[in-house]
């Protein structure tokens, strides 16, 4: 992995050198993580202009939360506890005769960034904008693998919360259950907190579980996803409980699939972001929903559970094949209830079998 931490620090290296830049200060963590192979608790990485150098203030742990350090990174501890990793990281750079150096303006805070400025003042700080965030987007098959592995410890977790007794269960304890089942079969953790919602909080995006407990009739809706060696997944399934749905369960549940089908169709190299959208919007819009609509009906994964791209009405760019995405429209109707369905698939282009599905749980809506 060496090898490959270190081909995605050349990348940026040499896209600064572009922009007339000799070092880039990188802080946000999913960036730093990517470029690294770890990010501890506050540390930041000196890309150029001589050896690529990782700030700690405290040695890494090795522990899966922050990943594993790239052995081939020169690493410093800070000499005292209050020390920013950052201000010494540009102080190392005005050392190595750095004229100029990038930074992440988006993630530092103004007064980090005045302390920046003031420990090396002759050095020109510049805006390095979302450069590592558009590198991330294309992941390698390495990355990809991560993502195949968390999805299937996902689909594992919530095949077994299936097969259990669910009528009389709270939401929070079934949403407990399924983070202690991600664990269990492998994951770093849970990719985000997990939503269960049932009977009127059904469908709802992002739910936070309540002290609800699932009725006999109600539509239950599931969103998790497992965190494996920092890459995250998401799946959201809705089913039935205990007995044969009702025929608006049925309509509702057959209209939010037939948008999700459209969308994952959509996936191929080259669509437009707005169009992947629009394929799944236009479903559920043309059935008198649109006013419940989330505002994206998709989003990039990968380090961070929301990334780029986003797949929304005003969305500017087309996919890449080798990027991450889910897929997850819903319709809540206030007061009865609502269906939510949820795939993180990887877009690949129709001559290699087109988007592929990482979450495989199935779609049929069941009665449990």
């Amino acid at each position: 992995m060496s090898d490959v931490y270190a081909a995605r620090r050349g990348l940026l290296r040499e896209r600064c050198a572009a922009a007339g830049n000799s070092a880039a200060l990188i802080t946000r963590p999913a960036n730093v993580r990517y470029l690294a192979g770890a990010s501890p608790l506050g540390a930041v990485l000196l890309v150029g202009p001589a050896d690529d150098e990782l700030f700690c203030a405290a040695a890494p742990t090795g522990e899966a939360e922050e990943g594993r350090l790239d052995e081939g990174l020169t690493l410093s501890l800070l000499p005292g506890p209050g020390a920013d990793p950052a201000v010494a990281a540009a102080d190392r750079a005005a050392a190595a005769r750095a004229d100029s150096l990038a930074v992440e303006e988006h993630h530092l805070t103004v007064a980090r960034h005045r302390a920046v400025s003031s420990v090396a003042p002759r050095l020109r700080l510049a805006d390095l904008g979302a450069a590592v965030e558009q590198q991330r987007l294309v992941k390698d098959e390495g990355e990809i693998a991560c993502l195949r592995i968390a999805a299937e410890i996902a689909d594992q977790a919530l095949g077994e919360l299936l097969e259990s007794i669910l009528v009389g269960r709270t939401e929070r304890h079934l949403a407990l259950e399924l983070e202690r089942r991600l664990v269990d079969h492998g994951a770093d953790g849970p990719a985000f907190p997990t939503s269960v919602g049932t009977g009127p909080h059904s469908g709802r995006s992002r739910h936070r579980p309540t002290d609800r407990r699932v009725e006999e009739g109600d539509f239950l809706s599931v969103c998790l996803g497992a965190n494996y060696r920092g890459y995250r997944c998401e799946i959201g399934r809705t089913f039935v409980i205990g007995t044969t749905p009702a025929d608006w369960q049925i309509e509702l549940y057959d209209l939010v699939f037939a948008a999700q089908r459209a969308g994952r169709q959509a996936l191929l190299p080259g669509a437009a972001y707005r169009d992947v959208d629009h394929a799944a919007r236009s479903v559920l819009d043309s059935a008198g929903h649109g006013e419940a609509l989330a505002g994206c009906m998709g989003h990039g994964v990968g380090l961070e559970i929301d990334e780029d791209p986003q797949l929304a009405p005003t969305a500017m760019g087309k996919l890449d094949a080798c990027v991450p995405v889910t897929v997850e429209p819903g319709v809540h109707l206030p007061g009865r209830g609502g269906v939510r369905i949820d795939d993180t698939l990887v877009v690949r282009p129709e001559a290699d079998g087109g988007p592929e599905l990482l979450t495989i749980t199935t779609k049929e809506l069941l009665a449990l």
